[in-house]
């Protein structure tokens, strides 16, 4: 994939992501919460199985019983996010909801460039990159000021 695809789609993706909490949060009125993050990951499910049989690989699969533990993460990361936020998102607002969960991937982030964790090659943590994550919190702080 092309630099300026992968940049396009994860742009793409962030704005469906900035969308995610509120749009959760009114599905909870109708269905409560966790009927609200079920039918999320519901929807998730049956679009990644499609993606899954139509341009991806699904017999290797059958390689599931020789995953590491840590690589199940992604799994619990998205499930928090979407219940995490779907009820964060009434107190907090959206911008704020999404400045905290930005800041802390991008903490993460850095620590697993930092260290190569989930087989990453190494990146350091220069200047630059620390600039990048102060000014991220310094945003953050505004953003969820009240």
């Amino acid at each position: 994939m092309s630099r300026s695809v992968a940049i396009a789609l994860t742009v793409g993706a962030g704005l469906l992501v900035g969308t995610q909490a509120a749009a959760n949060s009114a599905l909870s009125e109708r269905v409560g919460d966790f009927g609200a993050a079920f039918v999320s990951v519901t929807i998730a499910f049956a679009i990644i199985s499609l993606l899954l049989l139509t341009v991806g690989h699904p017999g290797r699969l059958a390689h599931i019983g020789s995953v590491r533990p840590a690589e199940l993460l992604g799994g619990a990361g998205g499930a928090a996010v979407i219940t995490v936020g779907l009820i964060a998102v009434r107190t907090l607002g959206a911008a704020a909801v999404i400045a905290l969960l930005v800041t802390a991937q991008l903490v993460i982030a850095l620590l697993i460039d930092r260290f190569g964790w989930f087989g990453l090659h190494h990146v350091a943590i220069g200047p630059t990159r620390l600039l990048g994550l102060a000014l991220v919190i310094a945003g953050t702080v505004l953003v969820t000021r009240t």
